[in-house]
């Protein structure tokens, strides 16, 4: 029996495909611009979640926003919060509106996957994170430095 070329291809090639990362999320997150998040956040209908960990978080963040690590940083690597939606949940109705962000947008987009597989309806990926909310000049808190003390 002979089989296709192109199975053939495939069979020799699969190999050296690269594997889909386990991080990369199933489903399509709806996303939007900073601009737009800015909007959403300032218009008291969306609540802005920090997926960055704490210590990201205390170096500057987005005014009135929630933050509950997506992953730890430990000796061993980066480690997911296998807690991450149950957290989520006690402060967030699966059926708010959520903008979720990050340092750059890739933790918050696979986060915000892992909402909507978990049930929560209104969610939306920032993209470009917290780095675009800065370079754009958009409101954050930020800890006080000695001199502004």
């Amino acid at each position: 029996m002979r089989l296709p070329a192109v199975l053939v291809i495939y069979i020799l090639a699969a190999p050296l495909l690269p594997a889909r990362s386990l991080e990369t999320p199933a489903k399509s997150v709806p996303t939007v611009d900073v601009t737009a998040a800015s909007e959403l956040v300032g218009s008291a209908g969306h609540r802005y979640l920090d997926v960055r960990t704490e210590e990201e978080f205390k170096k500057g963040h987005v005014e009135n926003s929630l933050n509950v690590p997506f992953f730890f940083f430990t000796s061993q690597g980066k480690e997911k919060n296998t807690k991450f939606t149950e957290q989520v949940a006690l402060h967030c109705d699966k059926k708010d509106n959520i903008i979720v962000g990050c340092l750059s947008g890739v933790r918050s987009e696979l986060a915000s996957a892992d909402l909507i597989a978990a049930g929560f309806k209104n969610v939306k990926n920032m993209e470009g994170g917290y780095m675009s909310w800065v370079e754009r000049g958009l409101a954050v808190n930020k800890p006080q430095t000695h001199e502004e003390l």
